[in-house]
């Protein structure tokens, strides 16, 4: 699937693709930590009877989109106005999953003009944030890679590109290294032969180049974001499982408390991939209150 490449105004070229109805009402969508565009969305039937067009793109250093050395969280919000801008969209919502969570926040915080609603699915808070023990209820893989990335960047840049290398030969090492620290639930939604294959398509474009975006994805986390949560101006609709050890729950509920348009939904439950049962939900939500 051939993406359209759109220029940024530093020369950039960003990796885009769109799905569903092209006259429908526009949603980006973030895609995770690794991700690519090429990751799950509900079918084109499913975004036409929405009305959505939705629209989405490789992170700087994902897929065939350009590095941005040293990026923040918040350089999300640039690129997805050069999108916007390219295509002709005045306003639009933005939905994040997991690590696209932070970016689609960057975009309701830095384009309040054209940003009408955000959705977030089990999304991460500020590694900065306040009154929040950023690692309590993490999995172990987790905190391994970003305390790493804490203490030396160029030891965790080398180690995560020795496992993209891995990861590019095979794509199924991701789920497999995943598989050990999931819950049930997250077990059988991955073991869907329909969400593996995109699972599998989506990592293995995630790496096609190398492991910058993973890298940098980890390190923007760990910095400083570039905006607080309180900038937040548009909607925001959080969801999030209550089992989730990838993104531990107390973020969402630290985010609903500090940004001030926001509605927390908590599923018993549930765990991290089973945002990808409810995104349908999210879009509907998003697309809704375009004006």
């Amino acid at each position: 699937m051939q993406p359209r490449l759109v220029k940024t105004a530093d020369c950039r070229r960003l990796a885009v693709q769109t799905f569903g109805d092209p006259e429908g009402r526009p949603v980006f969508l973030m895609h995770g930590t690794p991700g690519s565009r090429l990751g799950p969305t509900p079918r084109s039937t499913v975004l036409y009877n929405l009305g959505v067009r939705l629209i989405s793109f490789d992170r700087p250093g994902y897929g065939g989109s350009d590095r941005l050395r040293g990026r923040q969280v918040a350089a999300a919000a640039a690129d997805v106005q050069a999108i916007a801008d390219e295509f002709g969209l005045e306003r639009f919502a933005v939905v994040g999953r997991s690590g696209g969570g932070p970016h689609a926040l960057a975009c309701g915080a830095l384009l309040p003009g054209r940003v009408h609603r955000v959705a977030v699915l089990v999304g991460l808070a500020p590694w900065n944030a306040e009154d929040l023990d950023w690692y309590a209820g993490m999995t172990a893989a987790n905190i391994r890679d970003y305390r790493a990335a804490e203490r030396d960047h160029q030891r965790i840049a080398a180690t995560m590109e020795q496992r993209a290398r891995r990861i590019r030969d095979d794509p199924a090492t991701v789920l497999a290294g995943l598989r050990r620290e999931l819950t049930a639930e997250d077990r059988a939604v991955v073991s869907d032969a329909g969400i593996r294959r995109l699972l599998l398509s989506n990592y293995r474009e995630a790496f096609r180049q190398n492991a910058d975006g993973w890298i940098d994805d980890v390190l923007a986390f760990t910095t400083d974001w570039g905006f607080k949560a309180q900038d937040v101006t548009a909607a925001t609709w959080l969801w999030h499982g209550a089992d989730d050890m990838w993104s531990p729950v107390d973020h969402s509920r630290w985010l609903a408390a500090h940004i001030p348009d926001a509605t927390l939904f908590l599923e018993p439950g549930a765990a991290h991939f089973g945002s990808l049962r409810v995104l349908t939900a999210a879009l509907k939500w998003a697309a809704g209150g375009a004006g």
